[in-house]
């Protein structure tokens, strides 16, 4: 069973791949980039590295392409998660990831988008559990284009600037790559939350002597 599903998903990774090869790599790369924001499960960074490989001076217009694809494509999930509601997301994804991702949600608000947008968290769980939470459209979108932009542009700038050999780099250290950013965007988060508190407290004081 375990040496089945290997093979799909290696046939998957080798069937994406090949569209690089094609006049309708752009495209394919679209359509992969929407659909893996909902329901896709191979990640359009494979499809990115190689069509950047053998054409590394349009990197950046693939990285363009590929968030353009991954965005609208997390705003179907968003929709699928609004009109299905919660039965539509327990079909693919269990409970305890459901309430994980909710307390992500409560506890990061929209940075939680962008933390999913970035790293290998599976993206297409955020964006329909976005709209199963009915966290607000318009940071939705931000946040994604914040998240999904930072991804694939850094994979396209290393390619545009060291070509095929970044490309074992990107594989292998590409998740540590991830959790450093997270790191840094959940310290910037929270730092942004005690400058809040402390531009307030000279107004609760002045409220609390009145």
């Amino acid at each position: 069973m375990v040496n089945k599903l290997y093979d799909m998903v290696a046939n998957l990774y080798k069937w994406t791949e090949h569209w690089a090869h094609t006049s309708y790599g752009p495209w394919a790369l679209f359509g992969l980039a929407f659909a893996e924001s909902s329901f896709f499960p191979i990640p359009p960074d494979v499809l990115l590295i190689a069509l950047a490989i053998i054409n590394p001076e349009n990197s950046l217009w693939y990285a363009t392409i590929c968030t353009a694809g991954s965005i609208l494509g997390g705003m179907f999930g968003y929709f699928i998660g609004i009109k299905g509601g919660r039965p539509v997301l327990e079909r693919f994804v269990s409970a305890e990831k459901i309430k994980l991702v909710h307390n992500y949600f409560e506890k990061y608000e929209a940075w939680a988008i962008t933390i999913a947008g970035f790293t290998p968290i599976p993206y297409k769980i955020f964006t329909i559990s976005a709209g199963v939470f009915y966290i607000n459209f318009k940071i939705f979108v931000l946040a994604s284009i914040l998240g999904r932009a930072g991804r694939f542009f850094i994979v396209g700038t290393l390619i545009m600037f060291f070509g095929a050999q970044i490309k074992e780099l990107i594989k292998n250290y590409f998740d540590i790559i991830s959790i450093v950013f997270v790191v840094l965007l959940i310290l910037g988060f929270y730092a942004m939350k005690f400058i809040r508190i402390k531009k307030n407290e000279p107004e609760i004081l002045l409220k609390s002597e009145e």
